[in-house]
C-alpha cells in the first residue's frame, strides 16, 4: 500500500516555526476535545489519546495543562473542524484539514495559497472518495503473523500491514482504533505505540517529477504556513 511515508509526513518538521504551530494546533485540539468530552483523561478516551500523542510530539506539559485549565475555568472558545479539497499538478490531489475559530479567515487563507500556486480548489466530495479514513498503529518487536493472530481473534478487520524500518504499521477502520489498541495491550502488556494516528490515506498514489514536484512542494510549504491548517493529506509519493 506504501502509506508509510504518509504516516511519517503527519508529523511536522521540527523547525522553530513548525514547533510553534504544532503547539498551537495541539492546544486548540486538546481544548476542544476536553470541552466536548470532559477534562479527566480517564473518562475521556479521546482526550487521553490526544495527550499521549502530544507528549510523543514533545509538546510541553504546560501547553497541555493550560488548554485543560481553560475548560475548567469556563473560558469560552470554540473551534470548527473544516476540510477543503484541491487538485494539484500532475494528477496530485489534497485534502486540507483545518481547525479554526474563524472560518472566513481560513477560507481566505486557503484561497490565497491556491491563487499563488498550482492548486485548484475542488468541490466538496470531488476528492475525498479517493481516500480511506483509517487508523494506524505502529509497534516494534512483533511480526505481522503474531499481530494478525491477535487482531483476528479480537474480530478486528485489518485493512493492511507494512513495515517502516523496525516499525510494523497496522491499518484498520478508524472506528476500530480503541478495540485494536485494547487487543494489543492485552496481548502484549506494556506495549508502546510508536505511531498512533487517525487520518485519511489515498487509495492510489502518484509520483511527481521535475516542475510538477517543485510546484507540489510549494503548495505543501505554503499550506504549512497557514496557522489554521492542522493536517494535509495527499496522494503523492514523497
Amino acid at each position: 500500500m506504501g502509506r508509510a511515508h504518509e504516516v511519517r509526513a503527519a508529523s511536522m518538521a521540527k523547525t522553530a516555526a513548525a514547533k510553534s504551530k504544532l503547539y498551537s494546533i495541539y492546544a486548540k485540539e486538546i481544548y476542544q476535545v476536553a470541552k466536548n468530552g470532559g477534562t479527566n483523561p480517564d473518562g475521556n478516551p479521546s482526550l487521553k489519546r490526544l495527550i499521549e500523542k502530544a507528549k510523543k510530539e514533545q509538546v510541553p506539559a504546560d501547553v497541555i495543562q493550560r488548554s485543560i485549565d481553560k475548560v475548567n475555568k469556563g473560558v469560552a472558545e470554540d473551534y470548527t473542524v473544516c476540510e477543503y479539497e484541491a487538485f494539484g499538478p500532475g494528477g496530485s490531489n489534497l485534502i486540507i484539514k483545518c481547525l479554526t475559530d474563524n472560518v472566513n479567515r481560513t477560507v481566505a487563507s486557503i484561497k490565497t495559497v491556491a491563487n499563488k500556486t498550482a492548486a485548484k480548489i475542488a468541490s466538496q466530495g470531488a476528492i475525498s472518495y479517493m481516500y480511506d479514513n483509517l487508523c494506524v498503529l505502529g509497534i516494534k518487536g512483533h511480526t505481522e503473523d503474531e499481530v494478525m493472530d491477535v487482531l483476528f481473534n479480537a474480530d478486528i478487520d485489518v485493512k493492511d500491514m507494512e513495515t517502516d524500518g523496525d516499525i510494523l504499521l497496522i491499518y484498520a477502520a478508524s472506528t476500530d482504533m480503541s478495540n485494536m489498541k485494547k487487543a494489543l495491550e492485552e496481548a502484549y502488556p506494556g506495549i508502546s505505540f510508536e505511531v498512533d494516528e487517525i487520518g485519511k490515506y489515498a487509495k492510489d498514489m502518484v509520483t511527481l517529477e521535475g516542475d510538477d514536484l517543485v510546484a507540489f512542494q510549494k503548495i505543501i510549504n505554503m499550506l504549512n504556513e497557514v496557522d489554521d491548517v492542522s493536517n494535509i493529506y495527499h496522494n503523492v509519493n514523497l
